[in-house]
């Protein structure tokens, strides 16, 4: 079965609109991991607009599933995920004040950079997965760098899928293949929903890991934590 990490961010979005500690970043992991996730994926920025330094170690303490920290790997990063042992670490190409992840990395030419990274990384024990467009090339690329997993850039498949899902997901199953060829691990994530996300699990085969934080928690709202949780890992068995 394909693992789903939460990512919680919007969580602390809403905590920090108001300020205080409500809606709570830590509750909500303890929840969804008791709901049945079998992960939580949190994305920190230098500006902490939404989860805070403070947070990634008041989490970690209370993780019993996987804990996935994602950003760009920026010195102080590197640090802090390496501070707190995390199980995962998800490198983007994100400036810093981007809005949301929207491409992949350029493997070929951020090689040495990757690499130096990655083997950092691997020498406290903490696995690597580096975000991907689901470009051949990339991902012969990412092979080179040493990471253990690439996690698949979902938006274009999502934007597609209303109009045309075979040709959607067509990128995505011809690069899992490849990286599952090559001996890599294969995560995916951005914009996949409960309108997507059974068609996208059926089609692109060896999936580990789906990271979904924005829709998930949007649904939640709606139908509550528990049972948005519960339809989601339905469409991942």
């Amino acid at each position: 079965m394909t693992r789903l990490s939460v990512n919680i961010n919007k969580i602390a979005t809403l905590r920090n609109s108001r300020g205080g500690n409500t809606p709570s970043v830590l509750e909500a992991a303890i929840n969804c991991q008791k709901f049945g996730a079998q992960g939580i994926t949190i994305h920190p920025r230098p500006d902490e607009r939404h989860i805070r330094r403070q947070d990634v170690l008041d989490i970690r303490p209370i993780i019993t599933t996987e804990f996935n920290i994602e950003g760009y790997p920026s010195e102080d990063f590197i640090e802090m995920v390496i501070a707190v042992k995390a199980h995962q670490v998800t490198l983007v190409p994100d400036s810093h004040d981007q809005l949301t992840s929207d491409h992949g990395w350029d493997t070929i030419k951020h090689m040495d950079f990757l690499k130096e990274v990655i083997a950092r990384f691997k020498a406290e024990g903490i696995r690597t997965s580096i975000f991907v467009d689901p470009d051949l090339s990339a991902i012969e690329g990412a092979k080179e760098t040493g990471t253990d997993r690439i996690e698949l850039y979902t938006e274009p498949f999502a934007q597609l899928y209303p109009i045309d899902p075979i040709r959607a997901v067509a990128p995505f199953k011809e690069a899992a293949i490849l990286a599952h060829k090559l001996g890599l691990g294969i995560n995916a994530g951005h914009d996949l929903s409960l309108k997507n996300l059974r068609f996208f699990h059926d089609h692109v085969p060896f999936l580990d890991e789906v990271s979904i934080g924005h829709a998930l928690i949007a649904d939640a709202l709606y139908m509550g934590l528990r049972s948005t949780i519960q339809d989601y890992l339905s469409c991942l068995q």
